[in-house]
């Protein structure tokens, strides 16, 4: 698959929230409309619905790895322990990279110091993603907490 970050900046330039930048550059791969994928990440922009809190560009990579591994199995969710633990994972990768997962520390509010742009966070949750994408199966299933050290 070719890097899909370039689109993502793309959107973020047109006015995109991080979030939406982040999935509607990936939410084909999912059979998810792209405008769907707008409407739903909409609120997770700004932090949380501007509350500053976990980076927009983190969640939709939250929701793109549930994308990913869910089974989709309504009647008896199955996958939710493995899709905890491909968030934690990633979630810790891109807090090893930027210092923090939060939209408020990431942008310096209380500190006066930048951790990384909207820009950077967008393009890190967007190589992160794209790394899940190249591991197999097999692979996937072995992330474990012990992974996260």
């Amino acid at each position: 698959m070719e890097s899909r970050v370039q689109k993502a900046l793309q959107n973020k330039q047109k006015g995109y929230t991080c979030s939406q930048a982040v999935i509607c550059a990936y939410c084909d791969l999912f059979g998810v409309d792209e405008k769907q994928a707008f409407m739903m990440s909409e609120g997770f922009g700004g932090g949380m619905g501007g509350l500053q809190l976990t980076c927009g560009a983190v969640t939709a990579l939250f929701m793109l790895l549930g994308l990913k591994n869910s089974t989709g199995n309504l009647t008896l969710p199955d996958s939710k322990a493995q899709t905890y633990k491909l968030i934690k994972e990633a979630a810790q990768k891109f807090q090893d990279k930027n210092g923090s997962i939060e939209c408020a520390e990431l942008k310096g509010v209380k500190t006066g110091k930048l951790l990384r742009s909207c820009e950077g966070c967008i393009e890190d949750a967007c190589l992160i993603f794209e790394d899940y994408i190249k591991m197999s199966e097999k692979e996937l299933a072995n992330v474990s907490d012990t992974n996260l050290a």
